[in-house]
């Protein structure tokens, strides 16, 4: 494990955020499952894209790669694969690929992860795929990984589903059902946590010839038996990576500017654009140009965030109230403990360390800005997103470290690097030290 020391920092330039995680899973499966040769531009290439395409190939898709484009021959009728398909730490990659596998022609299909993965819960997607006539198992019979999938097909009908936990189990069930055996209705229980998600899901189909029928009255999805069209897609900059820089820009900034934003496709995450202004932070919007420019704030202003749609933002937002004159309550949260660590809980416990007050339930949490922060050591408990908020809250303090810096590979491999050329003082080293 290697951990990075932050010294205080003050950072400025213009900087390219990678492309999106989100569309990038998403456009490497849905090319997969469509006949003919697709080109998918701009494709993130992290830990967690990389196992999807591994998994897209063991599937028996050709997927061909120069530099950032993936040339991708697919096809919807897949053989049982030769070797077990590792997710690594991919809650979307998992849970897209069981449905998948539910396209195997016949024989068993075997999907499972890292230790990290393997807590995460399963249990909606095992359970709507059998009432849509697919056989599939959780072998340790406690609706997580490793899975089994029976191949033969989805035969179609209802299948209902919580809406509570996640809304990768929706983007995958629409991903694949249009190839069932007959109509799919997906019928949501509660409330639907991230639904930009299911939006970006919806959007990406689209560009490869498919829509989605949504009745918002009554939660319902309506996937008819359809065929994906080949297509030519560009991922679009990933707005999840952009908010972890415009927070530091607002924090230790003097003027950062992200560019190559594209507006056009749905993503959650560019929320943060409001609740930077809503906190009171000075921030310049180009839509037309793809550019987004911060300016250091000395102090921000508190308020109520609701994340239910936008859980990503958790850690952003926790660490923009380390500047706040007044409390910031975040509540909608509860989905973000079955995230890669319960991140509510992590988050309350290393940014007290910095000093801040904080009152934590299951699905709130109210930060209580300390009058000056603490030097701290934090760790981010192998989670990419609380690496990258936590080094950028302790470029706030005189000098402070975080480990699990290699944990960045998975959404976002340049972060430490970018950060330097932005001026930050981050310098890596092992943990043992």
């Amino acid at each position: 494990m290697v951990k990075v020391h932050i010294k205080k920092s003050t950072i400025g330039g213009v900087l390219r955020c990678p492309s999106s995680k989100s569309y990038s899973h998403r456009a490497i499966a849905i090319g997969s499952l469509a006949e003919g040769r697709s080109v998918i531009t701009n494709i993130l290439l992290s830990r967690d894209t990389l196992a999807t395409l591994a998994a897209c190939r063991l599937l028996g898709a050709d997927i061909n790669q120069k530099n950032t484009t993936l040339y991708i021959e697919g096809k919807h009728s897949y053989e049982a694969p030769e070797n077990i398909l590792n997710a690594e730490n991919s809650g979307t990659s998992i849970r897209i690929l069981t449905v998948m596998a539910a396209l195997v022609k016949k024989g068993f299909t075997i999907i499972t992860g890292d230790e990290s993965l393997r807590k995460r819960p399963m249990r909606p997607i095992l359970d709507a795929l059998t009432q849509l006539g697919v056989h599939c198992y959780s072998s340790k019979l406690n609706g997580k990984a490793p899975l089994l999938v029976k191949g033969g097909g989805i035969k179609g009908g209802v299948a209902t589903i919580n809406g509570g936990v996640s809304s990768q189990f929706v983007s995958a069930l629409l991903i694949s059902c249009i190839y069932a055996d007959s109509m799919v209705t997906i019928r949501i229980n509660g409330e639907q946590v991230s639904k930009p998600y299911i939006e970006a899901t919806m959007a990406t189909m689209k560009a490869f010839g498919v829509t989605i029928n949504y009745e918002p009255s009554v939660s319902e999805y309506y996937i008819q038996n359809k065929e994906y069209r080949s297509a030519v897609f560009d991922i679009p900059t990933d707005f999840s990576a952009a908010a972890m820089i415009l927070s530091a820009g607002v924090l230790v900034g003097d003027e950062v500017t992200i560019n190559g934003l594209n507006f056009g496709l749905p993503q959650g995450d560019s929320h943060i654009i409001d609740i930077i202004r809503k906190m009171g932070g000075k921030i310049k919007v180009e839509k037309e140009k793809g550019e987004v420019t911060v300016y250091g704030s000395c102090t921000l202003e508190g308020g109520e965030f609701n994340l239910v749609d936008t859980p990503d933002l958790l850690p952003v937002v926790a660490i923009l109230a380390l500047k706040a004159s007044s409390p910031v309550k975040i509540d909608g949260i509860a989905h973000a403990r079955f995230k890669e660590t319960d991140r509510v809980a992590n988050i309350t416990s290393q940014l007290m360390k910095l000093g801040a007050t904080i009152r934590e339930r299951n699905d709130e949490m109210v930060i209580n800005a300390p009058e000056v922060l603490k030097n701290a050591t934090l760790e981010a408990f192998n989670d990419h997103r609380l690496f990258m908020a936590f080094t950028i809250a302790s470029m706030l303090t005189e000098k402070s470290s975080v480990t699990s810096a290699e944990s960045v590979d998975v959404s976002y491999p340049s972060f430490i690097q970018d950060m330097i050329k932005l001026r930050a003082s981050i310098r890596l080293m092992p943990d043992r030290e």
